[in-house]
Protein backbone atom coordinates (compact mmCIF):
# COMPACT_ATOMS: atom_id res chain seq x y z
CA UNK A 1 0.00 0.00 0.00
CA UNK A 2 1.17 3.75 -0.69
CA UNK A 3 1.81 6.15 1.73
CA UNK A 4 -1.62 8.47 2.93
CA UNK A 5 -1.72 12.03 1.94
CA UNK A 6 -0.05 14.73 3.62
CA UNK A 7 -2.00 16.43 6.28
CA UNK A 8 -3.42 19.84 5.31
CA UNK A 9 -5.02 22.18 8.12
CA UNK A 10 -8.37 24.09 7.11
CA UNK A 11 -8.28 28.03 7.93
CA UNK A 12 -9.84 29.04 11.60
CA UNK A 13 -13.27 29.02 11.52
CA UNK A 14 -16.01 29.78 15.09
CA UNK A 15 -17.61 26.29 15.82
CA UNK A 16 -20.12 26.10 18.30
CA UNK A 17 -18.46 29.19 19.98
CA UNK A 18 -14.80 27.80 19.95
CA UNK A 19 -12.21 29.15 17.17
CA UNK A 20 -11.67 25.63 15.61
CA UNK A 21 -8.88 24.39 12.82
CA UNK A 22 -9.36 21.30 11.18
CA UNK A 23 -5.95 18.73 10.10
CA UNK A 24 -7.21 16.38 7.66
CA UNK A 25 -7.10 15.20 3.92
CA UNK A 26 -7.71 18.47 2.65
CA UNK A 27 -11.13 18.55 3.96
CA UNK A 28 -12.71 21.65 5.69
CA UNK A 29 -16.08 20.85 6.96
CA UNK A 30 -16.98 19.95 10.48
CA UNK A 31 -19.30 17.03 11.56
CA UNK A 32 -22.33 18.35 12.70
CA UNK A 33 -21.12 15.31 15.36
CA UNK A 34 -18.65 17.61 16.74
CA UNK A 35 -20.53 20.39 17.38
CA UNK A 36 -21.38 19.74 20.84
CA UNK A 37 -17.66 19.30 22.20
CA UNK A 38 -16.84 22.57 20.57
CA UNK A 39 -19.92 24.09 22.55
CA UNK A 40 -18.63 22.20 25.96
CA UNK A 41 -14.68 24.64 25.20
CA UNK A 42 -16.64 27.49 23.94
CA UNK A 43 -15.73 29.90 26.12
CA UNK A 44 -12.41 28.64 27.88
CA UNK A 45 -10.28 31.20 25.45
CA UNK A 46 -9.26 27.99 23.57
CA UNK A 47 -8.14 27.26 20.30
CA UNK A 48 -9.94 23.47 18.79
CA UNK A 49 -7.61 21.55 16.69
CA UNK A 50 -9.44 18.67 15.35
CA UNK A 51 -7.36 15.84 14.09
CA UNK A 52 -9.36 13.31 11.55
CA UNK A 53 -8.43 9.76 12.23
CA UNK A 54 -9.70 7.65 9.10
CA UNK A 55 -10.20 3.70 9.60
CA UNK A 56 -7.54 3.04 6.72
CA UNK A 57 -4.81 4.92 9.49
CA UNK A 58 -6.34 2.31 11.92
CA UNK A 59 -6.21 -0.71 9.51
CA UNK A 60 -2.63 0.28 7.99
CA UNK A 61 -0.76 1.50 11.30
CA UNK A 62 1.95 2.36 9.17
CA UNK A 63 0.26 5.40 8.10
CA UNK A 64 -1.42 6.41 11.17
CA UNK A 65 2.83 6.84 12.20
CA UNK A 66 2.92 8.60 9.36
CA UNK A 67 0.03 10.88 10.45
CA UNK A 68 1.02 11.04 13.59
CA UNK A 69 4.77 12.73 12.80
CA UNK A 70 3.13 14.83 10.41
CA UNK A 71 0.60 16.11 13.26
CA UNK A 72 3.23 16.85 15.82
CA UNK A 73 5.42 18.58 13.05
CA UNK A 74 2.41 21.24 13.02
CA UNK A 75 1.67 21.26 16.75
CA UNK A 76 5.72 22.41 16.81
CA UNK A 77 5.18 24.87 13.62
CA UNK A 78 5.86 28.79 14.73
CA UNK A 79 1.87 28.83 15.34
CA UNK A 80 1.59 26.57 18.03
CA UNK A 81 4.64 26.04 19.59
CA UNK A 82 4.38 28.21 22.38
CA UNK A 83 0.63 26.88 23.45
CA UNK A 84 0.22 24.45 26.39
CA UNK A 85 -2.10 21.53 24.67
CA UNK A 86 -4.83 19.46 26.18
CA UNK A 87 -5.47 15.95 24.13
CA UNK A 88 -9.26 14.80 23.60
CA UNK A 89 -8.90 11.86 21.81
CA UNK A 90 -12.50 9.48 20.84
CA UNK A 91 -12.02 6.01 20.06
CA UNK A 92 -9.78 4.65 17.17
CA UNK A 93 -8.50 8.22 17.50
CA UNK A 94 -6.36 6.96 20.83
CA UNK A 95 -4.35 4.83 17.93
CA UNK A 96 -3.05 8.35 15.93
CA UNK A 97 -2.23 9.13 19.43
CA UNK A 98 -0.54 6.43 20.36
CA UNK A 99 1.45 6.31 17.30
CA UNK A 100 2.50 9.76 18.14
CA UNK A 101 4.00 8.88 21.23
CA UNK A 102 5.96 6.14 19.66
CA UNK A 103 7.26 9.32 17.33
CA UNK A 104 7.82 11.05 20.56
CA UNK A 105 9.87 7.93 22.37
CA UNK A 106 12.21 8.01 19.31
CA UNK A 107 13.35 11.04 19.33
CA UNK A 108 12.59 12.15 23.09
CA UNK A 109 14.99 14.81 22.76
CA UNK A 110 13.35 16.67 20.03
CA UNK A 111 10.02 16.62 21.80
CA UNK A 112 10.47 17.15 25.48
CA UNK A 113 9.11 20.39 25.54
CA UNK A 114 6.18 19.35 23.52
CA UNK A 115 5.20 16.61 26.54
CA UNK A 116 6.03 19.41 29.08
CA UNK A 117 3.12 21.21 26.94
CA UNK A 118 0.41 18.74 27.72
CA UNK A 119 -1.35 19.78 30.18
CA UNK A 120 -4.11 17.31 30.53
CA UNK A 121 -5.54 14.58 28.32
CA UNK A 122 -8.53 12.90 27.55
CA UNK A 123 -9.93 10.00 26.35
CA UNK A 124 -13.87 8.94 25.23
CA UNK A 125 -14.31 5.65 24.19
CA UNK A 126 -10.91 4.71 24.35
CA UNK A 127 -10.96 1.39 22.20
CA UNK A 128 -9.18 -1.63 24.69
CA UNK A 129 -8.69 -5.23 23.75
CA UNK A 130 -7.34 -8.46 21.94
CA UNK A 131 -7.70 -8.46 18.26
CA UNK A 132 -11.04 -10.38 18.10
CA UNK A 133 -12.42 -8.13 20.44
CA UNK A 134 -11.83 -5.50 18.03
CA UNK A 135 -13.06 -7.59 15.25
CA UNK A 136 -16.05 -8.11 16.91
CA UNK A 137 -16.54 -4.63 17.76
CA UNK A 138 -15.94 -3.19 14.10
CA UNK A 139 -18.47 -5.97 12.86
CA UNK A 140 -21.46 -4.74 14.92
CA UNK A 141 -20.40 -0.70 14.40
CA UNK A 142 -20.17 -0.70 11.04
CA UNK A 143 -22.10 -3.54 9.05
CA UNK A 144 -24.58 -5.42 12.39
CA UNK A 145 -25.94 -7.77 9.95
CA UNK A 146 -23.24 -8.78 8.55
CA UNK A 147 -21.23 -9.15 11.78
CA UNK A 148 -20.21 -12.45 11.59
CA UNK A 149 -18.60 -12.10 8.49
CA UNK A 150 -16.83 -8.96 8.68
CA UNK A 151 -15.18 -10.14 12.19
CA UNK A 152 -13.46 -12.81 9.92
CA UNK A 153 -12.71 -10.61 7.14
CA UNK A 154 -10.45 -8.87 9.65
CA UNK A 155 -9.16 -11.54 11.60
CA UNK A 156 -7.84 -12.49 8.44
CA UNK A 157 -7.02 -9.01 7.54
CA UNK A 158 -4.65 -9.09 10.64
CA UNK A 159 -3.11 -12.56 10.12
CA UNK A 160 -2.02 -12.33 6.63
CA UNK A 161 -0.68 -9.03 7.47
CA UNK A 162 0.45 -9.41 10.83
CA UNK A 163 4.03 -7.75 10.65
CA UNK A 164 2.52 -4.75 9.06
CA UNK A 165 -0.68 -4.32 11.24
CA UNK A 166 -0.51 -6.58 14.91
CA UNK A 167 3.12 -6.19 14.76
CA UNK A 168 3.51 -2.30 14.51
CA UNK A 169 0.19 -2.15 17.03
CA UNK A 170 1.58 -4.05 20.07
CA UNK A 171 4.23 -1.70 20.92
CA UNK A 172 2.39 1.49 20.29
CA UNK A 173 0.08 -0.09 22.75
CA UNK A 174 2.90 -1.29 25.12
CA UNK A 175 4.22 2.63 24.91
CA UNK A 176 0.47 3.90 26.16
CA UNK A 177 0.30 1.91 29.13
CA UNK A 178 3.67 3.59 30.49
CA UNK A 179 2.93 6.95 28.67
CA UNK A 180 5.41 9.50 28.84
CA UNK A 181 2.60 12.25 29.60
CA UNK A 182 1.82 12.41 33.15
CA UNK A 183 -0.64 15.06 32.92
CA UNK A 184 -3.56 14.44 34.76
CA UNK A 185 -6.16 12.17 32.32
CA UNK A 186 -10.03 11.42 32.18
CA UNK A 187 -11.69 8.40 30.57
CA UNK A 188 -15.42 8.56 29.43
CA UNK A 189 -16.55 4.67 29.05
CA UNK A 190 -19.40 2.59 29.39
CA UNK A 191 -19.73 -1.28 30.54
CA UNK A 192 -21.76 -1.99 27.20
CA UNK A 193 -19.09 -0.95 24.71
CA UNK A 194 -18.74 -3.75 22.20
CA UNK A 195 -15.36 -1.72 21.25
CA UNK A 196 -13.77 -2.08 24.30
CA UNK A 197 -12.34 -4.11 27.21
CA UNK A 198 -13.74 -2.31 30.19
CA UNK A 199 -11.90 -4.56 32.77
CA UNK A 200 -8.86 -3.95 30.38
CA UNK A 201 -9.30 -0.35 30.33
CA UNK A 202 -9.81 -0.28 34.02
CA UNK A 203 -6.71 -1.98 34.51
CA UNK A 204 -5.12 0.22 32.65
CA UNK A 205 -6.69 3.63 34.19
CA UNK A 206 -5.40 1.49 37.74
CA UNK A 207 -1.69 1.18 36.23
CA UNK A 208 -1.44 4.86 35.34
CA UNK A 209 -2.83 5.86 39.13
CA UNK A 210 0.64 3.91 40.36
CA UNK A 211 2.79 5.28 38.23
CA UNK A 212 1.49 8.94 39.93
CA UNK A 213 -0.97 10.03 37.06
CA UNK A 214 -4.07 12.27 38.59
CA UNK A 215 -6.63 10.38 36.87
CA UNK A 216 -10.65 10.56 36.89
CA UNK A 217 -13.13 8.33 35.02
CA UNK A 218 -17.07 8.56 34.25
CA UNK A 219 -18.24 5.04 33.33
CA UNK A 220 -21.94 4.31 32.75
CA UNK A 221 -23.54 0.86 32.90
CA UNK A 222 -25.41 1.82 29.41
CA UNK A 223 -24.49 4.39 26.68
CA UNK A 224 -23.04 4.56 22.93
CA UNK A 225 -19.56 4.12 22.04
CA UNK A 226 -18.48 8.12 21.23
CA UNK A 227 -21.77 9.21 21.93
CA UNK A 228 -21.43 9.77 25.43
CA UNK A 229 -21.99 13.58 25.03
CA UNK A 230 -25.83 12.42 23.34
CA UNK A 231 -26.61 10.13 25.63
CA UNK A 232 -25.75 12.00 28.80
CA UNK A 233 -24.97 15.58 27.77
CA UNK A 234 -25.41 17.04 31.60
CA UNK A 235 -22.70 14.48 33.56
CA UNK A 236 -20.57 14.55 30.69
CA UNK A 237 -20.17 18.69 30.68
CA UNK A 238 -20.14 18.50 34.15
CA UNK A 239 -17.12 15.95 34.25
CA UNK A 240 -15.21 17.66 31.35
CA UNK A 241 -15.81 21.00 33.00
CA UNK A 242 -14.69 19.78 36.80
CA UNK A 243 -11.70 18.06 35.15
CA UNK A 244 -10.57 21.36 33.17
CA UNK A 245 -11.16 23.38 36.59
CA UNK A 246 -8.54 21.03 38.12
CA UNK A 247 -5.78 21.28 35.66
CA UNK A 248 -4.65 25.08 35.91
CA UNK A 249 -5.43 27.86 36.90
CA UNK A 250 -3.44 29.40 33.58
CA UNK A 251 -6.27 29.29 30.78
CA UNK A 252 -5.38 26.94 27.40
CA UNK A 253 -4.66 28.34 24.46
CA UNK A 254 -4.69 25.48 22.52
CA UNK A 255 -6.52 22.36 22.44
CA UNK A 256 -5.94 18.65 20.13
Amino acid sequence: MGKAASVAMSRPAVVGGATCHKIGKGVTYYPQALSKYFQAYSGTSQDVLVVETGISQFLWPRWSLDYGAEVLQVLESDRFASRPLLVHCFSVGGYTFCQMLVCLSRDARRYRRFVDRVKGHVYDSLVVGSAERMAVGVGKVIAPQWEGLVRRIILLYLSVFKRYTVDIFDPAIKLFWSCPITAPALFFFCEDDVMCDIGGLEELIECWRKRGVAVQSRKWAESTHAGHIRRHPEEYRAALDNFLLSLSTTPLKAKM
